[in-house]
Formats: C-alpha cells, structure tokens, sequence
C-alpha cells in the first residue's frame, strides 16, 4: 500500500504519458488494419502502425491541452478532439495508404465506427471509464 506522499510508478509522469501513447497508437493501429483490410483488402499491417501515430498524438495532445486546460467547455471539447482526430487520422490515411479524397473518407468513417464499437466493448469488459 503507497504512502501518501509516495510517488506511484505511473504517477503522472513521463512514463505515463509514454504509456498512454503506445497504448492509444496500438489501438488506433488495430482498429485502422481491421478497417482497412475490410475496405481495401490485404493490406501490410505496418502502414497502419505509420499512419495511427498521427491521430494518438493529436487526440492526446488536444486532450491534455485543450479540453482539459479550460480553452474549451468540455461537451465542446469532445467535438473539436474528435473532428481534429479524424481530420489528422483522414490526412494521414491518404498520404501512407495513397488514397484519393474519395476513397480516404469512407476508410476513415470504418475506422472511427471500428475504434467505437472496440473502445465500447473493451470499456465494457474491463470499465476503464
């Protein structure tokens, strides 16, 4: 049992922030490769890992800094987190896979449907939230 004054291993430091990092990059990362091979077909799984580092660092930097600093109210702040994410995750998808604005839109909705229903059934499964 921590001691109150006792620092925790993850306790909010750069170990955490890394941590979290990975973690949000491989989820982004699973549900993008399960997107794409549904929409495009076989695809390499490592141009998902290129392309989910994107969307992981700016839905954690807008996270950290905008919601949560007050610039926003935070029902305001989901919305300006999620539009900037699938902006960021559209423009990366287009640049590593090499898709036409067209093809780019529909992968990108796969992939935030995929990443909701796995968010929701592991929040479900494990109550992270």
């Amino acid at each position: 049992m921590l001691q109150a004054g006792t620092p925790s291993l993850t306790g909010g430091g750069v170990l955490a922030v890394v941590v979290t990092l990975l973690l949000t990059w491989l989820f982004y990362a699973v549900t993008l490769h399960l997107a794409a091979t549904f929409f495009i077909g076989d695809v390499p799984s490592q141009l998902a890992a290129k392309t989910a580092v994107v969307p992981a660092v700016v839905s954690l930097l807008l996270q950290q800094w905008g919601v949560e600093s007050g610039i926003v109210s935070p029902s305001l702040g989901v919305l300006v987190v999620v539009a900037a994410t699938l902006l960021a995750d559209g423009i990366a998808i287009s640049s590593v896979y090499r898709l036409s604005t067209r093809s780019t839109a529909p992968l990108v909705a796969l992939h935030f449907a995929f990443a909701a229903v796995l968010g929701f059934a592991l929040n479900n499964i494990f109550g992270l939230v």
